[in-house]
């Protein structure tokens, strides 16, 4: 007898123990399936969240034109009840029902086309109301999950563009949806990260409203490294009046090359140092188009320059005026013989130049001490003390004035510079004293990229003519989108009839030579005259 009952209670003690380990295991998974459901809004189907997959199916009519859409059911297998969504008039409403028409039959010409598959692990990408995630999931794709500033349960968990919360090569298949990447304040990013997360082989769709021109669609495509290729891009028409008319781009990532993902998202610059000093480079065709469309140049010698040259400023044609920058990393003013700040940066460019909006980093070269002071009061600009020139080298800078021309700030007039290495006190007529030269050209290269708009305006005193070549030499030419560049030769002087000036040994020829010969090479250059003259 007590055998027996030693023997049953080890029996009840085990089983008692079984149904403890049972319980705890049902109550772990419990507890994972809600944070997922709950916490982060997601499908257990995406990228192996969960233990174990959850089926869920999406209950919808996807009609045809003039049918209606059934509200969203969300079934789950599992617990064998309707779970009804978070803000069910959403998914009733004409815009929901019009938007999921539309990605209804975006998605499938995509498939059609081969481009995505419903084993497709895929990413939409800021999506505020998940109605590109919704279609996705309810003709196939299951393993779908969106993106946004702000989650919307089941379908959206918090992300941005530009910061991806999934591992490197997550997704087959990454959509980015109504623009969402030109309205990115960080294009750049957006493109490494789409980049970054999606796999070898898979496809990236972009739906975009502006790159409707050359120069803003190539730029498009110089945000995403070398692994990327152009497969296919259609106009298609819009859902709503905000996107009336939508390009559609599909991309390819042919390999998996970290390098240029990593150089793409950490480093600032094209080049530099003494390795890229030789290197050339090929102005694209759709630039040459664009010169074709730019304000002709004063072809005659003007008998007033003073008064010809400011009203030409009138005519100019800006690049940003005549093309989308949208999709560029940054945007930057390199004013070359800056003067004081209301010479040009606070007179003219910060007041006149068409920016779309962007915020401009501005550079101001000037070699002059006595403009320096102000600039420590400016802000997002960037003093560079020095004179530029073709090497880095000491030089003389000659403080030197045309007869009658007025003294503007402290005593200081316009000023040339030459090598130190051969001059002497003969060679100048005014006041004489030594600066620091540094390889602009070079500088230039390290300092922006083929990823930014860079605008260039060159007051450099005649230097214009040792400058320009570097530039072509060094290929750093093909950084600068736009300039605007003032051609010292010996014209003729405002206060004496008849006289030409002696500060200056080139003629206007020569000045426009130097012109057409940018303008040729595919460089949109406009003539510039100095505003406060």
């Amino acid at each position: 007898m007590v055998t027996l009952e030693h023997t049953a209670g080890k029996s009840s003690s085990f089983r008692s123990l079984l149904i403890r380990l049972l319980l705890l295991g049902v109550f772990i998974i419990g507890v994972r399936f809600a944070y997922v459901i709950v916490i982060a809004g997601e499908s257990c189907t995406v990228a192996d969240f969960c233990f174990s997959s959850f089926h869920e199916t999406l209950s919808l009519v996807i009609a045809g034109a003039g049918a209606a859409v059934k509200p969203l059911a969300v079934e789950s297998t599992t617990a064998g009840a309707a779970a009804s969504p978070a803000r069910p008039e959403i998914y009733t409403s004409k815009e929901w029902t019009n938007a999921v028409r539309f990605y209804s039959s975006v998605l499938k010409h995509l498939i059609a086309g081969g481009y995505l598959s419903p084993a497709s692990k895929s990413l939409c990408v800021e999506t505020p109301t998940g109605r590109d995630v919704f279609t996705m999931r309810e003709i196939g794709v299951k393993s779908t999950v969106g993106i946004s500033r702000k989650a919307v349960k089941p379908l959206v968990k918090s992300g941005r563009g530009h910061r991806i919360p999934f591992p490197t090569r997550s997704f087959d298949f990454i959509f980015s949806g109504e623009g969402s990447l030109e309205r990115s304040p960080f294009p750049a990013e957006f493109a490494a990260e789409v980049s970054r997360t999606l796999k070898p082989e898979g496809f990236a769709v972009f739906h975009l409203v502006n790159p409707n021109d050359t120069y803003s669609f190539n730029s498009f495509l110089d945000l995403f490294d070398s692994c990327f290729v152009l497969v296919k891009s259609r106009y298609i028409k819009g859902f709503d009046s905000s996107m009336p008319q939508i390009r559609e781009i599909v991309l390819k990532k042919e390999c998996d090359d970290v390098d240029a993902v990593h150089k793409l998202v950490k480093v600032d610059y094209f080049g530099g140092g003494e390795d890229d000093s030789s290197d050339k480079c090929s102005v694209p065709e759709y630039k040459h188009d664009l010169v074709k469309n730019a304000e002709p140049l004063i072809s005659m010698e003007p008998l007033k320059p003073w008064i010809t040259l400011k009203r030409n400023l009138k005519n100019i044609k800006y690049l940003s005026s005549m093309v989308d920058i949208s999709f560029k990393r940054r945007y930057v003013y390199v004013d070359v013989g800056a003067r004081s700040y209301g010479s040009s940066i606070g007179s003219w460019f910060r007041k006149q130049y068409p920016k779309q909006n962007k915020t401009f980093h501005v550079y101001a070269i000037e070699a002059d001490r006595t403009f320096h002071p102000e600039y420590g009061l400016k802000k997002a600009v960037t003093l560079v003390p020095f004179a530029a020139w073709v090497k880095n080298e000491t030089l003389t800078f000659e403080i030197h004035r045309d007869p009658g021309e007025q003294v503007e700030v402290k005593g200081r007039g316009m000023g040339r510079i030459q090598p130190l290495q051969g001059s002497s006190s003969e060679d100048f007529d005014g006041e004489v004293e030594k600066i620091k030269g540094f390889d602009f050209a070079a500088w230039l290269k390290n300092t922006v990229s083929k990823n930014d708009f860079v605008v260039m305006k060159m007051d450099v005193e005649g230097t214009e003519f040792d400058l320009i070549p570097r530039l072509f030499e060094t290929g750093a030419i093909c950084l600068v989108d736009e300039i605007f560049l003032e051609c010292h030769y010996n014209r003729w002087q405002r206060c004496c009839p008849g006289q030409r000036s002696a500060k200056y040994e080139k003629t206007y020829d020569q000045c426009l030579q130097l012109f057409n010969s940018l303008r040729q090479s595919g460089v949109l250059v406009h003539q510039w005259w100095v505003t406060t003259c």
